[in-house]
């Protein structure tokens, strides 16, 4: 089973972040997030989701379970989404224009 609190704990201090720090990045109440150790309750998925837009991160990223989880810029995702409309032919003729730069 994930250990939820857990991941929230390592992520928060990898980034430097104190619980109320966490907290306002979230939009959660400092209260809420200390409660969830104090009384080792797990965060509702409203409340995770919150948690994962604080770190940048999807719930999918959140649960990849020692997965390295990529973390796209706003480019990148534009990209990607035009990268979506494209037919397979073209696909194909993107990659032999990218491979000539």
């Amino acid at each position: 089973m994930t250990d939820i609190l857990g991941i929230i704990k390592t992520q928060r201090e990898a980034r430097g972040w104190s619980e109320y720090q966490l907290a306002e990045r979230s939009g959660l109440p400092q209260s809420t997030i200390s409660s969830w150790d104090k009384k080792d309750m797990t965060p509702s998925f409203a409340s995770l989701e919150k948690i994962c837009d604080a770190f940048g991160s999807t719930l999918s990223q959140f649960f990849a379970d020692g997965e390295e989880s990529v973390v796209l810029t706003s480019s990148q995702r534009k990209m990607l989404d035009k990268w979506n409309c494209l037919t397979e032919a073209q696909h194909n003729s993107l990659l032999i224009l990218m491979d000539s730069m």
